[in-house]
């Protein structure tokens, strides 16, 4: 029968994790020690695997270990290995630290936004001007033809009550009567109050 050829360290020679895993729970440092020994190698690879930095990956490699310290009297044998738990916390930990900086990216995105955005609503504010704009229409529209054209004159042309007056053919007297009517009824259809 031929014997089994081992290359590199004796198989023996591996401490027991598991026994290892229960004295880290009762606080053994040497213990931790040991564990971390042969435990560290793979989390580092584990953790660069996910996060390809390197100065990343060993800060969330020391914070697996820690963790590992902290809850070692969490591990359960039933639910699987000393090492297989270990590299869960690590890949578990990589992860969360990529969408933690994803989040991160994603929040400064879109404050850099805010800062760019106008300080109204553009589309609102057009919205709103061209409704006012047609109920001005239909209420010049409710008008008689000689106050449409004197509240026209004044106001759109910015014509003074006497050159409205002059451009109409009509007495000073009667353009400032139609406009006051005219203005009143344009103020009472627009629903202003005053």
């Amino acid at each position: 029968m031929k014997e089994a050829v081992h290359i590199g360290k004796n198989p023996s020679a591996e401490p027991d994790l598991q026994e290892l895993m229960g004295s880290v729970a009762l606080g053994d440092q040497q213990a931790f020690a040991g564990l971390y020994d042969v435990v560290a190698g793979p989390v580092i690879g584990v953790v660069r695997g996910v996060l390809r930095d390197q100065a990343q990956s060993e800060e969330v490699a020391q914070e697996v270990l820690v963790e590992v310290w902290r809850s070692a009297a969490r591990y359960r044998s039933e639910r699987g290995s000393v090492i297989n738990w270990v590299l869960t916390l690590a890949h578990q930990r990589a992860v969360d630290r990529v969408r933690s900086v994803e989040a991160s990216a994603a929040r400064e995105h879109r404050a850099a936004l805010l800062d760019h955005a106008p300080e109204y609503d553009e589309v609102t504010e057009q919205v709103e001007a061209r409704l006012e704009r047609e109920q001005v229409r239909r209420c010049l529209r409710t008008l008689t033809e000689l106050q449409r054209q004197s509240v026209t004159l004044a106001y759109y042309r910015g014509m003074t009550y006497r050159e409205v007056a002059e451009s109409l053919a009509l007495p000073l007297g009667t353009v400032k009567t139609r406009l006051r009517d005219g203005l009143i009824r344009m103020r009472d259809c627009l629903g202003v109050t005053a």
